[in-house]
């Protein structure tokens, strides 16, 4: 799992972007968002040696990319940024299999809550419909992979959750309605999920081993 001084140099990388949010925009924005992720790319690499190891780095890499496109240009790259998450994501669930009969009554709960935001944003999605509905599909399979999988513990788990509810954001306030504040609570949930992802990836891998 990740060490305490990890952790720590982390959360304050990741909040120094967090906070940077305030004074935006400034020149190179998209650098010190990614400085967070850079630091679990490295973790992972060193950490994670076999095949579903590999892939789930794929998943951070392919999240550095989204980062970047969303930063850089957020309304003419959106569509750059979905696509690399909705890689990112593909990755994690392929990392996750093998999935196990069990948490069934969750991914029920899952299922629902995705049809509910979806019908709650679909009017506001315009041109970007499908490719929207596509990437919160994936997120919900995502999340529900971190319940069903074999390797499932609560970092995995709350990982997942985690990432719905910072997309949740993103989808409500682009969508449907502006959020005060938004994108601070969207970058403290987002790097959360990330962080709790790989500490619980690392984790169900040391448990294996």
């Amino acid at each position: 799992m990740i060490t305490k001084n990890q952790s720590l140099l982390f959360l304050i990388t990741a909040t120094a972007f967090i906070l940077s949010i305030l004074i935006k925009p400034y020149s190179l924005s998209w650098l010190i968002k990614l400085i967070p992720m850079a630091l679990l790319i490295y973790l992972a690499v060193t950490e994670l040696k076999d095949k579903a190891g590999k892939v789930f780095i794929a998943g951070l890499v392919f999240s550095g990319f989204g980062d970047f496109f969303l930063d850089y240009d957020r309304i003419n790259w959106f569509i750059f940024g979905l696509g690399s998450f909705f890689i990112a994501h593909v990755c994690y669930l392929i990392a996750l299999k093998p999935i196990e009969n069990k948490n069934l009554p969750w991914v029920v709960l899952y299922l629902i809550y995705g049809v509910a935001m979806f019908s709650l944003i679909a009017s506001g999605l315009g041109e970007l419909f499908i490719p929207v509905l596509a990437y919160m599909s994936i997120l919900l399979v995502m999340a529900i992979i971190t319940l069903v999988s074999k390797r499932s513990n609560v970092w995995l788990v709350i990982g997942g959750l985690s990432f719905v509810f910072s997309d949740s954001l993103i989808g409500i306030d682009k969508f449907y309605q502006p959020i005060p504040y938004a994108h601070i609570m969207i970058m403290m949930s987002y790097y959360f999920a990330q962080y709790a992802l790989l500490n619980g990836f690392m984790k169900s891998e040391s448990e294996k081993g």
